[in-house]
């Protein structure tokens, strides 16, 4: 009996077996069905391939790519050039589930898993990058913190509003605490029942349209970083004032923006989590966080090849399309090849992470090769489109400039290679 087509997922082993299921036929739009019924049957095969999608992650995945392409797209550049974030984008992004993906319907929430959140960045980021960070920050840092150590008291109060319409910013960098975080200077006084914060955080994203904030300050300097809390601070507590939007290179409609707390009173309620644990909460988000900062690196990446394909299908010179010239051939599938292999990276940290088990070599390999990859794939890009790819009359350039942040923020490429290597030093028991 011939093998049957399009089961390139399957060991050659499985498509025999499956190609010895008597009357059984298989075509192309039946590779998933055909996949479960085999499952079924042979318990050994259980392990899918990474990109195998469940019925509710192919949904979202969908859905999101045309909500990106009919709702976001037309809007980019004028919100690059203006350097802010469309209102109807916020709102529809909110409209759509988008910021609350992973929180339960209990509290208004999507109710969907850790992969469908990295899903949607992906898809976000292949249209607009500065869409998909403020997803991105919203739903693994804001959403996770309060899921993970929120009272339900806190659940109640900030769950059902970040679900609905309100914006969290993480507020953990400062002027001498950047790859070194737990530097920070930004104290928390205990007075009576209540705690008097005072400091600035920079680099803050999502800070201009934030209307709460979960803030990293000292409660007890002597313990040095034991002493490193989370506080949670809405928007319109006293003394809170947002500066000025950083005048950035690229991911122009995300804000940026420094944060003072100027003597700003909060209950002891306000501590989320308990008292001297915030350093271990921000190791423990910014582990998951780098696997969303990955997803945006091989959305962005992937965007920008598909827009540099379509033109050299297009572009001619010497009598015939650029796309047939070998050469050029060669480096799109050089470059595909590396986005691809940086997806699986991504997906495979979000797996592991999913299903509870140890991740953080995974996603800072994820975080720190997507980067790399999307870095080149842009470079590559403009250069394949010549003249044109350098001006702002195709979205390449943009790309170009968006992609720099991935080698920087959520730990820098050389912190990823730190972390990756003192994890291989654990793994040989040194």
């Amino acid at each position: 009996m011939a093998l049957p087509m399009n089961f390139g997922f399957f060991p050659r082993k499985v498509v025999h077996l499956l190609a010895s299921f008597p009357g059984q036929r298989f075509v192309q739009h039946s590779r998933l069905a055909a996949f479960q019924r085999f499952m079924s049957h042979h318990a050994q095969y259980r392990h899918a391939p990474l990109q195998m999608l469940t019925d509710e992650e192919r949904m979202m995945k969908e859905s999101v790519s045309r909500f990106a392409k009919e709702q976001i797209q037309p809007r980019v550049k004028e919100m690059d050039e203006k350097s802010h974030m469309d209102k109807s984008i916020v709102d529809a992004l909110f409209t759509n589930g988008l910021m609350g993906i992973e929180i339960p319907d209990l509290y208004g929430g999507t109710n969907a898993s850790f992969f469908s959140s990295i899903l949607v960045i992906e898809e976000l980021a292949k249209v607009d990058p500065s869409v998909s960070v403020m997803c991105d920050v919203q739903n693994t840092l804001i959403n996770s913190l309060f899921q993970k150590y929120g009272t339900e008291e806190q659940k109640q109060t900030y769950l059902t509003r970040l679900a609905a319409d309100m914006v969290g910013s993480f507020c953990l960098s400062e002027a001498d605490a950047g790859s070194d975080a737990f530097a920070l200077k930004t104290s928390a006084v205990h007075q009576g029942d209540h705690f008097v914060l005072k400091g600035t955080k920079l680099w803050i994203t999502n800070a201009e349209h934030a209307g709460v904030f979960l803030v990293m300050a000292n409660a007890k300097p002597t313990d040095g970083y034991k002493g490193i809390t989370c506080f949670i601070v809405d928007r319109e507590t006293e003394g809170v004032n947002v500066g000025k939007k950083e005048n950035k290179l690229g991911l122009r409609a995300s804000s940026t923006c420094p944060v003072h707390f100027d003597n700003v009173k909060v209950p002891e309620s306000s501590i989320l989590g308990q008292l001297g644990h915030g350093y271990r909460y921000a190791i423990e988000m910014l582990n998951e966080g780098r696997i969303g900062i990955g997803a945006q690196m091989i959305g962005l990446a992937q965007g920008c090849i598909d827009h540099a394909i379509a033109y050299t299908q297009e572009r001619k010179q010497f009598g015939r399309k650029i796309w047939q010239f070998q050469a050029l051939q060669h480096q799109i599938a050089n470059t595909a090849t590396q986005i691809e292999a940086a997806r699986l990276m991504v997906y495979n940290a979000a797996r592991l992470k999913e299903a509870e088990m140890p991740f953080i070599k995974e996603a800072a390999m994820a975080k720190y090769y997507s980067s790399e990859v999307a870095a080149m794939t842009t470079s590559k890009c403009i250069e394949w489109m010549g003249g044109v790819g350098f001006t702002k009359d195709y979205p390449v350039e943009k790309y170009y400039r968006d992609v720099k942040i991935g080698s920087i923020y959520e730990g820098t490429s050389n912190i990823q290679l730190n972390t990756i290597a003192r994890c291989i030093e654990q793994e040989l028991g040194h």
